[in-house]
């Protein structure tokens, strides 16, 4: 091997070593250094329905900065089951995990589904700015109101 190889070979593998460990498709936007994963997860409760069956996400505006990390508690108090659905949000975060009871998931996660009085905490990095429709996809509940907007804005607005 050359020295100009070796030593371009070199430079590489000391830059390859001083990266964040983010998720590559995460890295253009998120502004914090180091793991994402480990990042102190901000917390924001959203309930699926009311105790008195209301058809409603509450609350129904829910708002992130693209590059932080999240913890979304979801519970359903009502007697019905109601879905978490915003396929084109969920497209555009990183999630680390859904966890429910005694099961953690990991991977893509697209929609969830909570049975009466279930809860779940879904932890994720938002990646893409946007404005996303959320809904509840049980026949019914969205024409019923159960509706919402999620903004996903840029670290820097």
């Amino acid at each position: 091997m050359s020295g100009l190889i070796r030593c371009l070979l070199g430079l590489f593998i000391s830059w390859v070593c001083v990266l964040p460990a983010v998720p590559a498709f995460a890295a253009p936007i998120a502004p914090a250094a180091g793991d994402l994963s480990q990042q102190s997860a901000i917390e924001l409760k959203v309930s699926l329905g009311t105790a008195t069956n209301e058809l409603k996400f509450v609350p129904n505006q829910l708002d992130f900065v693209a590059g932080k990390r999240y913890k979304l508690v979801l519970s359903n108090p009502s007697n019905v089951k109601h879905y978490f659905t915003a396929k084109d949000f969920a497209d555009s975060i990183w999630s680390q995990k859904v966890e429910a009871g005694k099961v953690e998931i990991k991977g893509a996660i697209h929609e969830l589904e909570l049975k009466p009085g279930a809860q779940a905490d879904w932890v994720f990095v938002p990646i893409k700015p946007g404005t996303y429709t959320l809904r509840c996809i049980v026949p019914g509940h969205s024409e019923a109101g159960m509706t919402g907007t999620i903004t996903v804005r840029s670290p820097k607005q």
